[in-house]
């Protein structure tokens, strides 16, 4: 009998397979991605102390009072910015992309390209 697997089985088969390859450590730590139907949520992270070092999402209440949705490109955009301005301000300028498994489009690219532009080298 085939059993088969829904689609978010298969996004975190994907994500563990890119996991064998991608670690963030002290010197560059790992930008890691989550999006749900509702938000977008964006961790830095140093796998090798398992310390969140950075976080921003959707919920943050500097952008829940700005933000109409936090499932569009926009939300995300403004989450990446956010992302980055945080990392910055701790002495964090260089990060490792884990997008999570999900294609690098829509609100994942959105919030790597608003990371970026503010400042994040990855």
């Amino acid at each position: 009998m085939i059993k088969i697997r829904s689609r978010n089985e298969n996004r975190k088969r994907r994500h563990r397979r890119v996991r064998m390859k991608v670690s963030g450590t002290a010197a560059r730590p790992r930008l890691n991605v989550f999006r749900s139907n509702k938000h977008i949520y964006a961790q830095i992270i140093d796998d090798q102390s398992g310390h969140t070092l950075a976080a921003a999402s959707s919920l943050d209440r500097e952008l829940r009072e700005v933000l109409p949705h936090g499932s569009d490109c926009e939300a995300a955009d403004k989450v990446g910015a956010l992302l980055a301005r945080r990392a910055l301000d701790r002495g964090i300028k260089k990060v490792v992309f884990d997008r999570g498994g999900y294609r690098y489009h829509g609100r994942v690219k959105a919030l790597a390209e608003a990371a970026r532009r503010e400042g994040l080298d990855f």
